[in-house]
């Protein structure tokens, strides 16, 4: 197990984009695309930070649209706090990125695996900010727990597992998000990057047990109320997000408009951009 090393200002001297100071920490961010385009937020997931929107980042810029993405609390180049990880952290987190850039409102929201809770989240709470929702194989929904899963969440032993072995298991489980994972070397090179830096790995954890990942359904519930457009993108094949899940969420937002994704699975905009990124950028052009 390598050294950690503090995410200081000299860890953050070489890392892409800019930082902006929060209540709760430091927030790494990149802006792209034309200041007077309609404004579009990307929120990541879990543990892969916000590169994991390459290449559909530059893709929307490209496409007229200001788009903003950043490193969630405890992820990639942003500060890892000592604070309970839940939906109330990542909600502040967006408000005051947000209002720290003068981010111009209402806007197109995206949120990918666990940022489409957080995504749900700050829908459910400020809906007058939020022109247009895209969830693309969002969790949030209640589902079936791996024994991994359920033994990291034990109080002490899952402490320790990740102590010992959650580094291999993060590595070895971005392969579960591809279809057909190929060379992802120059992909797990990016990833580990946040992994040298104390507090990773903590954050993970406090995650998992502050159930972020399971528990936007009232969120879901009370977008399926508004007339906020959403579109929902799935990975066929995804068991990250089981693929199932897709309808419960299309019952609690019947409004959704809905595209299956074949051959792909937790990240369909990745393995399939020629197909998943022209069908976002239309959707984001009629709900502009």
């Amino acid at each position: 197990m390598s050294k950690l090393h503090p995410l200081d200002d000299a860890a953050r001297a070489d890392a892409p984009g800019q930082f902006v100071q929060l209540g709760d920490g430091m927030t790494h961010y990149e802006l792209a695309g034309p200041a007077d385009g309609a404004p579009l937020v990307l929120v990541h997931g879990f543990s892969t930070p916000a590169f994991i929107w390459d290449p559909a980042f530059t893709a929307f810029a490209e496409a007229g649209f200001q788009v903003l993405r950043y490193d969630l609390y405890g992820r990639g180049y942003s500060d890892r706090p000592s604070v309970r990880y839940d939906r109330n952290l990542f909600h502040r987190q967006l408000v005051e990125l947000l209002d720290a850039l003068d981010f111009p409102r209402p806007m197109a929201l995206a949120g990918l695996s666990m940022g489409g809770a957080i995504a749900a989240v700050f829908t459910q709470r400020r809906p007058e900010q939020v022109k247009s929702l895209l969830l693309l194989d969002p969790v949030g929904l209640p589902m079936k727990e791996s024994w991994q899963m359920k033994l990291v969440r034990t109080p002490l032993l899952g402490d320790l597992v990740m102590h010992l072995f959650g580094d291999w298991m993060l590595v070895a489980g971005l392969k579960k998000d591809f279809s057909e994972p190929g060379d992802l070397s120059d992909y797990i090179a990016q990833y580990k990057l946040q992994m040298q830096f104390s507090g990773f790995k903590r954050a993970l954890l406090s995650t998992i047990r502050s159930r972020v990942l399971r528990g936007a359904s009232d969120a879901f519930r009370t977008i399926g109320q508004t007339d906020i457009p959403v579109l929902l993108i799935w990975g066929e094949e995804d068991d990250v997000a089981p693929f199932h899940l897709n309808a419960q969420l299309r019952q609690l937002i019947p409004q959704a408009e809905f595209y299956a994704i074949p051959n792909t699975r937790h990240l369909p905009h990745r393995e399939a951009p020629a197909q998943v990124i022209p069908i976002i950028v239309d959707f984001l052009h009629r709900t502009a």
